[in-house]
């Protein structure tokens, strides 16, 4: 694992392997469409032999997405569901007494959201009604979870950061994300080794691309895991707590494009 601040050499040439953090990073934050000149690029370094992945804190990547960028493999669950080429390679999920750990908080009046089989589960405070994004899900009550099939439980609460610090320090290894700058009033509990690491190490393996091989984007704290473990690390946007865990840094998914088309293949 690189240590903080130090600067490691970008990858030239094949075999190589791009994985994309989604939200902030490929697409801006609350707009899940592509940049216009994203595709194509992107399509161009897949004919030229470079292997394309997405690895995303969301349970599912958004329609349409698939179709427009050729990517070799898909990371959702903050890494805990691997698919390369259309075929499962992971999918961990809460055993019944790991969720009943995650679920036991004090919250008052927090918003809820579990993920199972690409089915979203909602349970809202009372007198909230789901957004239109959820309302996009169909979203089913999380009263009606498949036991055992828990892969994802997200947070929406002012008191996030307390559970947060007990959930990190549980002996069931859980991995825990958000609760912090630019997420306050959110968190993302995941199982143990249901994280971006463990999703990339995984992913080049498949593939057949040595870690050293790697080059993986993100803009946020759940992409920590992976970039100390790839081989390359690119920071999109400014967040100070990626800034000396990156290798280099973009200013926004506007200019990845233009980054991709410099690469020497």
């Amino acid at each position: 694992m690189t240590r903080p601040g130090q600067r490691r050499l970008r990858p030239q040439g094949l075999p190589l392997l791009l994985a994309f953090d989604f939200d902030g990073t490929l697409v801006p934050d609350g707009r899940p469409e592509l940049p216009a000149d994203l595709p194509a690029v992107l399509r161009r370094l897949s004919e030229q032999g470079v292997r394309l992945a997405a690895i995303t804190g969301r349970d599912v990547l958004p329609p349409g997405i698939e179709d427009a960028v050729p990517f070799d493999g898909v990371a959702t669950q903050n890494g805990g569901h691997v698919e390369v080429g259309g075929a499962v390679k992971q999918a961990l999920y809460f055993s019944d007494e790991e969720l009943e750990a995650v679920l036991a908080h004090s919250m008052q009046g927090v918003r809820l959201m579990m993920f199972s089989g690409g089915q979203m589960y909602v349970d809202l405070p009372e007198g909230q009604v789901p957004t239109t994004q959820q309302l996009a899900r169909n979203p089913r009550p999380v009263a009606e979870i498949p036991r055992g099939r828990v892969q994802k439980v997200n947070f929406f609460h002012e008191g996030v950061a307390g559970h947060a610090a007990h959930l990190r320090g549980h002996p069931a290894g859980f991995t825990v994300t958000g609760a912090q700058p630019p997420y306050t009033q959110m968190m993302t509990v995941t199982p143990k080794g249901a994280h971006k690491g463990a999703g990339i190490e995984l992913l080049a393996r498949e593939l057949g691309v040595p870690l050293s091989r790697t080059i993986v984007f993100g803009d946020s704290d759940n992409d920590l895991a992976m970039f100390g473990v790839a081989g390359y690390a690119v920071q999109v946007g400014d967040l100070p707590l990626l800034a000396e865990h990156a290798d280099e840094r973009i200013e926004r998914p506007e200019v990845l494009g233009a980054w991709l088309e410099g690469l020497r293949v």
